[in-house]
């Protein structure tokens, strides 16, 4: 169930350039303590367009995540986005929730674009039963496939897969775990990840609109290569600052510029559609999460096209941790590539 909630579960967000790892304690209040940490890079080759093309070195990261942070819970999340992942709004006559458990896979199948057979299904409903006419549900389809391998890989390292949600979700829950929620004020959240990037769009504590848009920091990355002929490992250690050789930074920063108007303007087209198609006039905010959010002057190129606050999230604001054994300095650096894994590590059985 993509829905469903458990407590101390181990957040593992296996991502097309890199693996995170998140590991939280749930203290009094709602507040959470982090327990575990880690990230690793992935060889480009590993992971193309959300397949798992080499799972033995996928396996090999995790047990490595998993040993260098002393990982004992068993219990994993991992989350999933792409085109193997459906997620749609529909509204239906009103029905008791027994009716809805019952016609819910007749009702998807007019939606879904897949084989109802090769699908996972999960829904929740907006609102509850008897409050008007009809009732506005929340349908998910993962492909079958896309489950088993991504679930697999966690089991062949030992551990138990036994929560699988989208990345969109998993977003909004580090999003209300950190920051204050205010009822009416409409806040895209943009996880800019290697290649892909997840958009989902709330009003105070409800999603309105979800959408996965095929850019990344990978775009950033081919830029460089292209422009400058590098091979791979170089352009990537110059989109994140680093100097190489006789390259500067200096000669990138019109490079990434350039990338992030285009992804500036497929951002624009993605929230213009949400504004053409919703009752809503415009987006408030943007808060910004993802590897590719680091992006020099990204943040500044949206603020200047959208004239709203842009903001990079931090998916620690609110969790408290030991100086002592993890650096702040770190913490820091990684926080916005954490969003999805701490999203997954706060959830939590009994949660609507």
């Amino acid at each position: 169930m993509f829905f469903s909630k458990s407590k101390n579960l181990v957040g593992l967000d296996i991502g097309s350039s890199a693996i995170k790892l998140v590991e939280l304690k749930e203290k009094k209040a709602g507040s959470f303590q982090l327990l575990n940490m880690g990230l690793e890079q992935l060889s480009p080759e590993a992971i193309v367009d959300g397949s798992i093309m080499d799972s033995s070195m996928v396996v090999d990261t995790i047990q490595r995540l998993n040993a260098a942070q002393g990982v004992k819970n068993s219990n994993f999340a991992t989350a999933l986005s792409g085109h193997s992942v459906i997620i749609k709004k529909i509204s239906l006559p009103s029905m008791s929730p027994e009716e809805l458990a019952e016609s819910i896979q007749w009702e998807a199948e007019q939606y879904i674009p897949f084989d109802i057979n090769d699908v996972n299904l999960d829904y929740v409903p907006l609102s509850a039963p008897g409050m008007g006419d009809t009732i506005d549900v929340i349908l998910v389809a993962v492909k079958k496939e896309k489950i088993n391998d991504y679930t697999s890989v966690i089991a062949q390292s030992g551990k138990n897969a036994v929560l699988v949600d989208v990345d969109a979700f998993a977003l909004q829950n580090c999003y209300e775990a950190n920051y204050d929620v205010e009822e009416g004020k409409i806040v895209a959240l943009v996880n800019i990840g290697a290649s892909v990037t997840n958009v989902n769009v709330l009003s105070g504590s409800h999603s309105l609109f979800w959408r996965d848009i095929t850019f990344g920091g990978n775009q950033y990355t081919d830029a460089i290569q292209r422009e400058l002929s590098l091979p791979f490992e170089t352009a990537d250690a110059l989109k994140r600052g680093q100097e190489v050789g006789d390259y500067s930074v200096q000669q990138v920063i019109p490079i990434l510029n350039s990338v992030s108007e285009d992804f500036a303007s497929e951002l624009r087209k993605t929230l213009d559609f949400f504004t053409a198609t919703s009752a809503t006039d415009s987006v408030d905010e943007i808060m910004l999460a993802g590897g590719g959010s680091a992006a020099m002057n990204l943040e500044t190129i949206l603020r200047d096209k959208f004239g709203i606050p842009v903001e990079i999230m931090n998916p620690f604001k609110n969790i408290v941790f030991n100086e002592n054994e993890f650096n702040p300095e770190l913490i820091s650096e990684v926080a916005p590539s954490m969003a999805v894994a701490v999203g997954l590590a706060v959830r939590k059985l009994g949660d609507a």
